[in-house]
Parts: C-alpha cells; sequence; structure tokens
C-alpha cells in the first residue's frame, strides 16, 4: 500500500515536472486597428531556461478564439504529453486571434479583406512580436504552421504565400475555397460573406492550377500534411488539393481517418501534428 502511494506521488510529481503554461497576451495592432488576443503554450522549463526554441503557429476555425484550443482542443494537454516523452521537441506554440462566434457582425478570417487587413497583421506584427518575446528561433527552418477548418486553409494560403517562412505545415479539415453563389445568403454583404470571398479569392486549388515551376520549387521546400475525415464535408477539396499537389510533386502526405468535421477529429489530428511539426525541423 505504501509503495503504491510513493509509486502514484511519484508519478504526480514528474507529470507536474514536466507541465507548461499557457499565458494570454495581446497586441494593439496598427494594422488592424484593434488589440488582437493570442495564447501562448510554453514548455516546461521555459522560465528557467534563456534557450531559443522552435515556434507553431495553431489557428483556429470559423466561429471560435484564440481560446478554443486550449479550451476545446485539450491542447495543453497534449502538447505535455508529447514533449514529455519525446515524440516532439519542446517548443512554443502560439495561438492567435482571428474573429468569433457572430460570424456576421464579428470579421473572421486570417487573409486581408475590406477593414480586417489580417494577414499583412500576422507576418508584420504578431510574428515578429511574439517571437522575440517568447524566444523563439526567428527562422523558416524552426518555424511551422497548422490549424483546423478555416485555420487549416489559413495554414496552407500562409505556406503557399510565403514559402519562405516555414519547414512544415498540417491542414485539419482545411476550408480550401468557397464558390462564388454560397459566400452569404441572398446576396447580402456581411462580414461573413467576405470571409469567404477571401478564402476564395486566395483558393488552394487555384494557386497550384496557376503555380509554375519557380513557384512549385519553392513550395516543396515545405513538408505538408493534409488530414481530413472520411464523412468530412470538406473531404472533396481535401483530396483535390492532394491530387494537385502529388502531381506538382510536391512533399505532401495525405490521412483520412474515421471521423466527421469536430473536436474529436481535430484532438487526435493534435496528436499527429506536433511530431510532424517537430520532425520537419532543423536539427
Amino acid at each position: 500500500m505504501k509503495k503504491s502511494l510513493i509509486l502514484l506521488c511519484l508519478l504526480a510529481a514528474t507529470t507536474l515536472a514536466q507541465a507548461g503554461r499557457i499565458v494570454t497576451d495581446s497586441i494593439q495592432s496598427k494594422v488592424l486597428g484593434a488589440t488582437v488576443k493570442y495564447n501562448v503554450y510554453l514548455p516546461s522549463g521555459f522560465e528557467n531556461s534563456q534557450d531559443r526554441l522552435p515556434v507553431v503557429y495553431l489557428l483556429h476555425g470559423l466561429t471560435d478564439t484564440y481560446t478554443a484550443w486550449a479550451q476545446k482542443g485539450g491542447m495543453k494537454d497534449i502538447a505535455d504529453e508529447i514533449i514529455g516523452c519525446g515524440e516532439a521537441v519542446p517548443m512554443v506554440i502560439i495561438m492567435p486571434n482571428a474573429g468569433g462566434p457572430d460570424v456576421n457582425k464579428v470579421q473572421n478570417g486570417y487573409f486581408n479583406m475590406p477593414e480586417w487587413p489580417y494577414e499583412d497583421f500576422f507576418f508584420n506584427e504578431l510574428m515578429p512580436t511574439a517571437e522575440s518575446k517568447y524566444r523563439c528561433i526567428s527562422d523558416k527552418e524552426h518555424r511551422a504552421i497548422m490549424g483546423l477548418s478555416m485555420g487549416g486553409g489559413g495554414s496552407v494560403g500562409y505556406c503557399q504565400g510565403h514559402p519562405d517562412k516555414f519547414s512544415s505545415c498540417y491542414a485539419m479539415s482545411p476550408w480550401l475555397d468557397s464558390e462564388d453563389g454560397s459566400l452569404s445568403p441572398q446576396g447580402e454583404k456581411t462580414k461573413m460573406y467576405y470571409t469567404a470571398l477571401a478564402v476564395h479569392e486566395h483558393s488552394a486549388l487555384a494557386f497550384m492550377d496557376n503555380a509554375d515551376d519557380a513557384t512549385k520549387a519553392k513550395l516543396n521546400t515545405l513538408k505538408w500534411f493534409l488530414d481530413c475525415g472520411d464523412d468530412d464535408f470538406l473531404l472533396n477539396t481535401t483530396f483535390e488539393l492532394y491530387k494537385k499537389m502529388r502531381f506538382s510533386r510536391l512533399n505532401v502526405e495525405l490521412r483520412v481517418r474515421n471521423g466527421v468535421h469536430n473536436w474529436e477529429y481535430w484532438r487526435a489530428a493534435l496528436r499527429m501534428s506536433l511530431p510532424f511539426a517537430s520532425r520537419n525541423f532543423a536539427k
């Protein structure tokens, strides 16, 4: 009995010692004219070291906020486990805000659109500020991006447009395009209209159709991973992007697992995406 209690105490102490933490921060954005919050996962030992670490950007989906991965995705426990058992190197994980639940009144999206130049904010304000503050290694070889749904499409779009910034991209159930006719009911130009229009204008499928050999060579400096459930409504476009990437001989993997467009699927995806990012950081 005493031995069992001692073992439990040792296990609890080990788990606590390996636990990272999530902090909430914000940026007063001149680009957006607003205060933008973001969560940051800091691995165990971060405060007691001066080492610079690789960085992962983890993007949320439509109707969610920067808190979604922590509150719904269980990302802290998953990151603690994956890093603690050596499946991934210690890393900083940045989760920025890019929307909210009321999609018709609150602007959502990762691309530039009227009154919401979010992509400019991301690359010109968020990245340099957060990476400097949280001691990240600020180069392509030690930076990855991933996300779900709208964030999955945003991850792909950012890597297509900025292949010099990331070593890998892991897209979960990605929103890759939006047809003009389904942008908004009855043609009403709500904020959701502009979100969907921006996704269409930054279509990952059209990008591959128009990519020349020089562009494809730059895309091939990244490792790509597409992950979508077999009953997900975004599976067809995920297949289309995979086929176009394969045709262009890019370093792309595809996984189709049992599942739909929900958090059960994305929590499992996170367990694969963090080791994937870690494997593709420069050693």
